[in-house]
């Protein structure tokens, strides 16, 4: 990272993960470790620990049959063969302190083990007082997949279980959405440049959309959708964390500190949410989904406005959407400029209704592009406005579980989410989460409902992102 840590966090020099049969281990833990091995990165003890009466022969198997089919080019055998030589595994019961007992016997001489729990929520309590009874967690960190809990409430308990064993600096929360290549551009370009600080802010910007929307359904975990919805699962984290690198004030140093303080300001200063700033959709068809409620009222798309009451951004309206069984695979952010204070040509006012602009495209195709007006040939004083883009496409990155993993090992706390940001987040859709209208039905293949384009309607439309944008 280009930012200095202030967090003041070891390097690790074990990796322990539980869960390690399951199938985020299996789908992004293995190929993650396979390229940090690759890189020359990771080069300490791996030990996994689950509960499935396995050895370390299945699950040195398991980790090949995971890399074979990440599908990140051939395998290369002899940095396969290293990352087995470096695993160990415990087998046991998480709820029995002989589980525990195995597990300091496998770390040796490590003293700051990092422990990822890929594992239910519903667990962390369970693991974390068995690493506290063991006297596993002196010097050591803890990794937490999210979610961060489901509301205000439980996030506040889910943090003090951790912060029992753990302090804060030793705590990195996982969201793999924060290891984007595409997602970390979003800081580097807003404060490596200066032409943008000018213009962004309320007195230019007339609005920002975000969204985030697929094409695939919930493919059969129709149940684990059932106890998230959209809100919890998607526009509440990933979409909060894009408003936060766009909205936050330029960090007061350069350090992990001061941009998880930025972050945290822009977090606190959103208004809480009312039933009037949220639109819910559910594709039809989904109640046919296995695991799902005959009745269920689950949100799979939602749409919200939001106003940040900060000097930067007071009145500028933020407009969120995600779903699923959309029209497009896309993430894309429109930042929204005011047209210019007087109309001097007769096109000033676009047919089209939308000023200049600035694009945001992260997935698929990345790419930046700035919006303007360009006169035609000819002696009329009429035009076009066009794009100008630049395409941002890494070749050979580093995948976000490959990076967050390394960072957290690292120490180096910069892309993880802190413990008052985490509950400022909840706060801000905590009063909507029960308390909201019902989900209107959308077809699978739309933009979704047509009331979320009533809810963007005082300051314009949705911007549909295109499937291949074209550089101009």
């Amino acid at each position: 990272m280009m930012l200095d840590n202030d967090a003041s966090v070891a390097a690790a020099d074990a990796f322990v993960f539980f869960g390690a049969t399951g199938d985020l281990a299996h789908k992004m833990i293995f190929p993650a470790l396979y390229q940090m091995v690759k890189r020359g990165t990771l080069d300490v003890p791996v030990i996994g620990v689950a509960f499935s009466s396995w050895a370390l022969p299945q699950l040195r198997d398991r980790a090949r049959d995971s890399v074979a089919r990440a599908g990140a080019g051939p395998v290369d055998d002899k940095v396969l063969d290293r990352l087995l030589s470096l695993m160990k595994y415990v087998d046991g019961d998480y709820a029995d302190p002989a589980t525990f007992a195995a597990l300091k016997r496998a770390l040796g001489r490590s003293r700051r083990p990092a422990y990822y729990l890929a594992i239910p929520p519903s667990l962390f309590a369970t693991v974390v007082q068995g690493l506290g009874a063991a006297g596993l967690t002196k010097d050591a960190r803890v990794i937490v997949e999210k979610p961060f809990g489901r509301d205000l409430a439980s996030a506040r308990e889910l943090n003090r279980v951790v912060r029992s064993a753990f302090a804060e600096p030793a705590i990195f929360r996982i969201d793999h959405f924060l290891g984007k290549e595409e997602i970390m551009n979003l800081l580097y370009f807003r404060f490596a440049n200066s032409f943008l600080e000018p213009i962004w802010n309320r007195d230019y910007v007339a609005s920002v959309q975000v969204t985030l929307a697929e094409q695939t359904g919930v493919q059969g975990r129709g149940g684990f959708y059932e106890t998230v919805g959209c809100l919890r699962d998607v526009v509440e984290n990933h979409l909060f964390q894009i408003v936060a690198l766009l909205a936050m004030e330029p960090p007061a140093y350069q350090g992990v500190g001061a941009v998880q303080n930025a972050k945290f300001n822009v977090f606190k200063a959103m208004r809480p949410l009312s039933a009037d700033d949220v639109v819910r959709g559910q594709f039809t068809g989904y109640r046919d989904e296995a695991g799902v409620a005959k009745g269920s009222d689950v949100e799979t798309f939602c749409a919200l406005r939001l106003f940040i009451g900060s000097w930067r951004w007071a009145g500028v309206p933020w407009y969120l959407r995600s779903g699923k069984c959309l029209a497009e695979t896309a993430t894309e952010v429109l930042v929204e400029l005011k047209p210019p204070p007087q109309p001097l040509f007769a096109d000033s006012a676009p047919p089209d209704g939308r000023a200049n602009y600035v694009r945001f495209r992260l997935a698929p195709n990345p790419a930046i592009a700035l919006a303007a007006r360009v006169k035609r040939a000819g002696e009329e004083f009429i035009g076009d406005q066009r794009e100008l883009s630049l395409l941002n496409a890494q070749p050979d990155q580093e995948q976000p579980y490959e990076r967050l993993l390394g960072d957290a090992l690292a120490g180096d706390g910069a892309l993880f989410t802190r413990e008052d940001s985490v509950e400022a987040a909840w706060a801000v859709v905590d009063p909507v989460l029960e308390a909201h209208d019902r989900a209107h039905p959308y077809r699978p293949g739309s933009w979704g409902p047509r009331q979320a384009g009533t809810l963007i309607k005082p300051h314009g439309r949705w911007h549909d992102p295109m499937p291949d944008p074209e550089p101009h």
